[in-house]
Formats: C-alpha cells, sequence, structure tokens
C-alpha cells in the first residue's frame, strides 16, 4: 500500500509543477489518471510526449507552431506592417478569438520584472528591433497586460521603437488594470483593440 501511496504522490506532484495547478487541482488529476484504462493512460503519455516533441516556437514571432513557420505568419492575408507585442501565447489566443486584428504578433516571452530578475535581454526584444527595422512595419500595438511590469515593457519598447519611425500604440484601457488579457471577455478585447493609443 506504501508504494501505491508514493505513486500517487509523485504523480500529484508532477501535475503540481503546472504553471496554476495548486495541491488539490493536482491530486485530482492524479486520482483522475488512476480512473483511466491502461490503453487511455498509454495515448495519454503519448499525446503528452508528441505535444512535447513536435510543438516549438515559430523562429519569427515567437507563437507556437508544428510547422516551420506559425498559421499567423504563414498566412498571406495577414497585414505584416502591424505587430502586436504580447507577453505570451495565450494572449495570442484570447486576441485571435476576438477576430479583430489582421496584423501579425511578436511574443516576448515574459515582461521586464527587476524584482523576478527577468530583464530586456532575457526576453525576445532583440527579435523585435530587428523585424521593425526591417522596415515593412507601420505600426507596433503594445498589448502587456495593465500591471506595473506591463507598463515598464511597454514605455521600454516603446522608448526603443519610436527613433525607428514606426508608430506605437497601446491597448485602450477597457481592460481593466492589473487583470490578465487571457482572461478578458471577447468584447472588452475588441474594443481595447480598436481604442488603442499612441504612447
Amino acid at each position: 500500500m506504501a508504494d501505491y501511496l508514493e505513486s500517487l504522490t509523485r504523480l500529484a506532484e508532477q501535475f503540481g509543477r503546472l504553471k496554476g495547478v495548486g495541491r488539490k487541482s493536482a491530486m485530482r488529476m492524479a486520482f483522475g489518471v488512476l480512473d483511466l484504462d491502461d490503453g487511455e493512460v498509454e495515448e495519454f503519455a503519448t499525446v503528452l510526449l508528441d505535444a512535447k516533441r513536435k510543438i516549438h516556437p515559430c523562429p519569427i514571432c515567437g507563437n507556437l507552431t508544428e510547422r516551420e513557420h506559425c498559421a499567423v505568419c504563414s498566412d498571406l492575408t495577414r497585414d505584416k506592417g502591424m505587430i502586436c507585442v504580447v507577453e505570451d501565447v495565450k494572449t495570442v489566443l484570447s486576441i485571435e478569438q476576438v477576430r479583430e486584428f489582421r496584423g501579425v504578433y511578436h511574443v516576448l516571452g515574459g515582461v521586464i520584472s527587476p524584482v523576478n530578475g527577468i530583464t530586456p535581454d532575457k526576453l525576445r526584444m532583440r527579435e523585435l528591433l530587428q523585424r521593425v527595422g526591417e522596415g515593412e512595419v507601420r505600426e507596433v500595438i503594445i498589448a502587456t497586460n495593465p500591471t506595473p511590469d506591463g507598463e515598464v515593457t511597454a514605455m521600454y519598447i516603446s522608448k526603443y521603437l519610436r527613433p525607428l519611425g514606426v508608430k506605437v500604440s497601446r491597448l485602450a484601457y477597457g481592460i481593466p488594470v492589473g487583470s490578465d488579457l487571457e482572461f478578458a471577455d471577447a468584447v472588452t478585447l475588441g474594443r481595447a483593440i480598436e481604442g488603442r493609443r499612441d504612447l
């Protein structure tokens, strides 16, 4: 019985390593796996490994893809002259659900946060400057979360992009300060994109 409990604890610990999964949720997930038959568990494990091996960041924008480039960068109908800068891939998914934005994205991979040891060189800032410097970009919309770190990041980006002669705007504040964009509803996100302002 001790081995069984140890295995269950180890399984729950693995689920607990996932961001946003607390101890109780991890234990529920572990019990959920035990309720599956052997074939379902093997399929679950195969899908996990398959996703981990196939999915990678797009070399252009940092969005996730299984192909050479992500679906947005590969879409010839998208406006490559308008880049929406976001913190993470979850925000790309949220904005895409609104179906208001027809430009392309740039995923930073986080925000500047000196307290957490995240400096600009640990984000995809250099790649953003390179994309804008190629001359095709007319506008950069900064869509970092309206948090103190998100604001610092937005100001940092604006400071470095303005000398390049590109329009820099920020999402309008239809989104409450301190919230995450991935949890915003479609209407609020749509209005925020339409009402973006210059920085």
